[in-house]
């Protein structure tokens, strides 16, 4: 694993290089360098080793161990389930120089499905501040151990560094970790990445996301997404130094991004936006920033103007891939739904009859890539991954004209009326810049927008828009800021304009509240419960 022999290279010709930095009053007074919130790479290696030896003694004293997968060759599973960024990180990369297979746990998913995980995968400890939790684990018969972040803490201090043996380079066919894919159309699923899987994707996004050594990553967010985690990975990979937050504050990121000497973040979407804000009103804190990198989720050609307005000499980049396969490509203009295919990337988009598409018509991407892991965990879902052959698919839908790939959402993604194949995530696009407001009333800001497809004998099925109404203005007739759902004209008038017929959404409802996952994407299909139920109101 490029993590561990990039951590000894630096640890002993630059042992006192930042390796990983959180927010200080979020790590006062956890296991960092005497109780600050950094550690150095010197500081990292060796806590590594104590680390690693009181992971194996919590394993080991357990009368009747969870027994692991069997994609983990064995090996025991740690989880860490915590809010920490920086506590999440540091164990995560503490234990890649050993035999171990780690996991990272969102605390947020809800408390049945966490469980289900752990007890499905065979996962044996877990490093969790919920008594709620443990009490379930324990209530549903699990025999393995949940321990707090303190009192792991406490263990490691315990262990006499002279009785444990140092990191190393691991063989590239271990396990490494057990990774969960998104849960935007279902229940995370959960895989694994081999050592070897995960050095081919440094060498990808090494190759074009620019994680050079020394630089200064700025990645806010729970490291239990993989955007989050990877970035993690690829810094510490590439002999940079990580600064982890378990959010992003726009009213603090500003200051910490200039005293910290900040040049890269890496974020979702929703993030870049919100820094983009942040820039606006202090602009002088950003001005050291030299790049952005987004993934996650589409990136609206709005949040990339904003992006460039206020921060000019800022790049922006938004790569498309997905935890399973590994990065696939990047855009670096329009709205991020055109992606540049990387060089050692194979793409090819095919029917539902598994059949080679011809450019320009919508289908199933798949994709051959060194870094794609096996498949998923034994038990957490039927779904196939890779085929015997290497190529490998999420369900993801595009089209290839021109030699780039266009996105157009998932499977669900996609519906088919009078016989077209329409893309719901385009029909969203195109509210993006929706303006049918009425001044002096408040009306017709628009928050977060689903497009859904819904049965009809006639068509098969017709295109509808939820909308999650956005705030009123803020003149003196504007009210409180309740929101209020836009005049159905306006839409209408708007999305003819802006799509094709087939496209034009035939219905149109408000939500006060669009369903996400944890993780903040709105969940599409319980979008369409909500409407069939009757819990949305049509307008």
């Amino acid at each position: 694993m490029p993590i561990t022999s990039r951590i000894l290279e630096v640890a002993a010709t630059d042992p006192d290089r930042l390796a990983l930095v959180g927010s200080p009053s979020e790590t006062e007074g956890q296991a960092g360098a005497e109780g600050t919130h950094s550690l150095t790479y010197a500081q990292l290696a060796r806590g590594s080793a104590t680390m690693s030896a009181a992971v194996d003694a919590l394993h080991d004293e357990q009368s009747d161990p969870p027994i692991p997968a069997p994609e983990t060759h064995g090996i025991p599973i740690t989880a860490v389930s915590l809010t920490s960024a920086f506590e999440t990180s540091r164990i995560i990369a503490g234990l890649a120089g050993f035999r171990a297979v780690s996991a990272t746990i969102d605390p947020r998913w809800p408390l049945d499905h966490q469980v289900g995980v752990i007890t499905t995968t065979g996962i044996g400890l877990v490093i969790s501040d919920s008594t709620q939790l443990a009490e379930a684990l324990a209530a549903a018969g699990w025999t393995g151990t949940v321990i707090t972040a303190a009192d792991f803490r406490a263990r490691e201090a315990a262990v006499d560094l002279a009785d444990t043996a140092p990191p190393s380079v691991r063989e590239a066919s271990e396990p490494f970790l057990m990774l969960f894919s998104s849960g935007t159309t279902s229940n995370p699923k959960a895989f694994i990445k081999t050592r070897q899987q995960y050095r081919d994707n440094v060498a990808v996004s090494s190759a074009y996301l620019e994680p050079f050594p020394e630089v200064a990553t700025l990645a806010p967010g729970p490291v239990s997404y993989s955007l989050t985690l990877y970035a993690v990975i690829e810094s510490l990979a590439t002999g940079g130094s990580v600064h982890v937050a378990d959010d992003f504050d726009p009213f603090t990121m500003g200051s910490r991004i200039a005293d910290e000497a900040i040049t890269r973040v890496v974020a979702v979407p929703a993030v870049v936006k919100a820094l983009a804000e942040a820039a606006r009103r202090t602009p002088a804190h950003f001005l050291g920033l030299d790049l952005v990198v987004t993934g996650g989720a589409n990136l609206p050609a709005s949040i990339r103007s904003a992006l460039a307005e206020v921060l000019p000499d800022t790049r922006l980049i938004s790569y498309y891939g997905a935890a399973e396969i590994g990065f696939i490509g990047d855009s670096r203009d329009g709205d991020g739904t055109w992606i540049s295919i990387y060089d050692t990337i194979g793409v090819e988009v095919h029917d539902d009859a598994d059949a080679r598409l011809p450019d320009g018509e919508i289908g199933t991407v798949w994709i051959r890539a060194a870094a794609c892991s096996d498949g998923y965990v034994t038990g957490t879902t039927d779904a196939q991954l890779r085929r015997p052959d290497g190529w490998a698919t999420v369900g993801d839908q595009g089209r290839i004209e021109n030699g780039l790939l266009q996105l157009a959402g998932r499977a669900g993604d996609i519906a088919i009326t009078g016989g077209h194949k329409v893309s719901l995530p385009e029909v969203e696009r195109a509210f993006e810049e929706f303006d049918g407001g009425d001044a002096r009333s408040g009306q017709g800001r628009l928050g977060e927008v689903c497009a859904i497809a819904l049965p009809d004998d006639g068509l098969g099925s017709i295109v509808a828009l939820v909308i999650e109404p956005g705030a009123q203005g803020s003149g003196s007739h504007a009210g409180d800021g309740d929101p209020t759902a836009p005049d159905k004209a306006a839409l209408l008038d708007h999305a003819r304009a802006k799509l094709a017929p087939q496209f034009v959404p035939r219905r149109f409802y408000s939500l006060d509240r669009l369903p996400r996952t944890v993780g903040g994407k709105i969940r599409r299909h319980e979008t369409v419960d909500l409407v069939m139920s009757g819990k949305a109101q049509r307008l």
